[in-house]
């Protein structure tokens, strides 16, 4: 079924740089009403600013989404203020780098599960009637991750593997109600959320420890989020080679392990490193 993503009212988190910010500009060069939810309100601002120079209606709202008061504001403010919700883009996440063993605090099990997980499951909970009075569309970004486990990402994989687990779980639960669920799963894009992600000791990483040679761009990442969106896929795996690795997953588990091993820069934790 094919809705196109103009005109509506959409809200999305995680909107002051990389995929989020990308999709706000993409989607307001087609008409929407846009809520840009983030930490940072003057990086906001200037992604808002970009978005009216096309003429889109813009609200900036400052929210932490791992607070779960301040995901239910913003749902409260959106629907506020754009007199409705089509259509949630739960973008919010933080990446992180550590080997398990070398992780220092386990609370950043639970930061990352607040902000990757938890957030998603509170903006969506209020943001429900609404959809349903529009029959809208939920999104969830998730990441590779979130399908198939990879080394020195424990912390990452587990808050990645329990979001796409509740979206699966809740779209068979919105069969039939107009409302829609529709995951996407890049992979490697050429942004700054592993740099900006955490190391083991849950600090900035300052360096990506993933391999970026052949990163995808944002603008080729959100074209295909909103193809996704449009026609509100179940889920979308970005890259052919994304795609094929889950074929081979369900046939061959073991060659995926190798694969994830070798996926990791050698520079940054990665296969010189790798612990026997």
């Amino acid at each position: 079924m094919y809705q196109a993503i103009e005109s509506k009212r959409v809200l999305i988190t995680g909107a002051s740089e990389g995929i989020g910010a990308e999709l706000a500009l993409a989607l307001a060069a087609k008409g929407n009403k846009l809520v840009l939810a983030a930490r940072r309100r003057e990086a906001l601002e200037d992604v808002a600013q970009r978005c009216r120079a096309v003429g889109a209606q813009v609200w900036v709202v400052p929210c932490d989404v791992s607070v779960q008061a301040q995901c239910t504001s913003l749902i409260d403010t959106a629907v506020a203020s754009m007199g409705g919700l089509d259509v949630l883009v739960n973008n919010a996440g933080v990446s992180m780098h550590g080997w398990f063993e070398d992780i220092t605090d386990l609370d950043t099990f639970e930061r990352l599960f607040r902000i990757n997980t938890m957030s998603a499951v509170w903006l969506t909970h209020r943001a429900l009637s609404a959809l349903r009075q529009s029959k809208g569309l939920v999104v969830g970004v998730s990441s590779l991750a979130g399908k198939t486990g990879v080394p020195a990402r424990t912390t990452y994989c587990t808050s990645k593997f329990a979001m796409s687990g509740f979206f699966e779980a809740l779209r068979i639960e919105l069969m039939g109600s107009g409302v829609d669920v529709t995951m996407i799963f890049p992979g490697v894009v050429a942004t700054e959320i592993r740099r900006n992600g955490l190391n083991a000791n849950g600090e900035r990483a300052g360096v990506s420890g993933l391999a970026e040679k052949g990163a995808m761009s944002l603008a080729q990442c959100t074209s295909e989020m909103i193809h996704a969106m449009e026609h509100r896929k179940r889920e979308h795996i970005m890259t052919a080679q994304g795609r094929l690795g889950m074929l081979l997953k369900s046939l061959f588990p073991g060659v995926i392990d190798h694969m994830a091993r070798k996926a990791l820069d050698s520079d940054h934790g990665g296969p010189k490193k790798l612990r026997r």
